[in-house]
């Protein structure tokens, strides 16, 4: 049975690789194009050190110089001595480039396009391609706009099934994309991505987990709990997704459906409009209970417009909340 290994470069490319349980990651990669910084090859020089993000594996022999044992019991590994026993994802400390590890391109379409308000469209591609995209949940793509040479990167708000993925865009005014979408696109144009992007994806889920989502910001987290809810998590989860308008509030029913699904995630909308008469009112971090920061012993993660970024790392800092594994990702619209 092959085991699926994520190779996350330090620029934020990640590569998805397939090992069989009696070969080296390192022969893996290699086998299959990409050279990671390799040396002597016996676990004596710990040129192929990397940190395992996740995933269970065995070692091969190797000396102390090339790996401590403190090194060890924090999560280093050596590729060259490593053989996965499941899925793993493994940080690599070098960029892409070094490595021959260039970003996947992938050919698709449209399959639905959905106004959800007037600040969101909803997009569903498809395509043969699709059918061998792996991500990181969270991760994001460059979607090239049709008819020119510009990208915009986009969060995927879904897993893919069976060919399709899908994502939640910000219509901006004046926007190359979003002109697009709303003047000129129709069920079967045809669109190119490459990627996947990005160090902000789910981590293995240790401990209580809150999630906080500023408008478009909620595409990650909707792919996040798509995964969870097929593996399911003996923790609790929640979510507190804010706007700015009541009109921006979208895909509320999707994580009604996402509740349903997962017996222990919560979620929360707010509207930061006072004069909204939205049950809650205001950012994000007013509606953050105690429970939900389980004295210090939470992961949190946050996708959401810079401001919203630098409000909630505030609040994380003037609360001492040193101990919290703190996973952001802030984007601004691209015109």
């Amino acid at each position: 049975m092959n085991h699926q290994i994520a190779l996350q470069f330090e620029d934020g490319v990640t590569r998805f690789i397939a090992a069989t349980p009696d070969e080296t990651v390192a022969d893996a990669a290699f086998r299959q194009g990409i050279n990671v910084p390799l040396d002597c090859r016996d676990g004596a020089c710990g040129t192929c050190k990397c940190f395992a993000e996740s995933g269970s594996f065995t070692m091969g022999e190797y000396i102390e110089d090339a790996l401590s044992e403190d090194e060890a019991a924090q999560g280093y590994v050596l590729t060259c001595q490593m053989r996965a026993a499941s899925d793993c994802v493994l940080r690599v400390p070098v960029t892409s480039d070094l490595c021959r590890a260039a970003p996947t391109v992938f050919d698709a379409r449209v399959a639905e396009l959905q106004a959800l308000s007037p600040s969101t469209l909803a997009l569903t591609i498809e395509g043969e391609s699709l059918r061998g995209l792996s991500f990181l949940p969270g991760q994001y793509v460059k979607l090239g706009v049709p008819g020119t040479t510009e990208t915009r990167a986009y969060s995927f708000s879904s897993m893919p099934q069976d060919g399709r993925v899908a994502f939640l865009i910000r219509n901006v005014p004046g926007g190359l994309m979003s002109g697009w979408l709303t003047q000129s696109a129709k069920a079967g144009d045809a669109l190119r991505l490459e990627g996947p992007l990005g160090s902000f994806y789910l981590r293995d889920i240790r401990r209580p987990v809150l999630m906080l989502a500023g408008g478009t910001g909620l595409a990650p987290f909707t792919a996040m709990l798509d995964r969870i809810a097929a593996q399911g998590s003996a923790h609790p989860i929640h979510l507190i997704y804010g706007v700015t308008h009541d009109a921006d509030l979208v895909a509320t029913d999707r994580l009604a459906e996402l509740a349903a699904r997962i017996p222990n995630f919560t979620f929360a909308t707010c509207v930061a409009n006072r004069e909204s008469a939205h049950p809650r009112t205001g950012y994000v971090t007013e509606h953050i209970e105690p429970a939900h920061l389980n004295a210090g012993e939470v992961d949190i993660y946050l996708c959401g417009p810079p401001p919203m970024v630098e409000a909630v790392s505030r609040f994380i800092r003037e609360r001492a909340l040193d101990g919290a594994g703190f996973h952001y990702e802030k984007f601004a619209a691209s015109v």
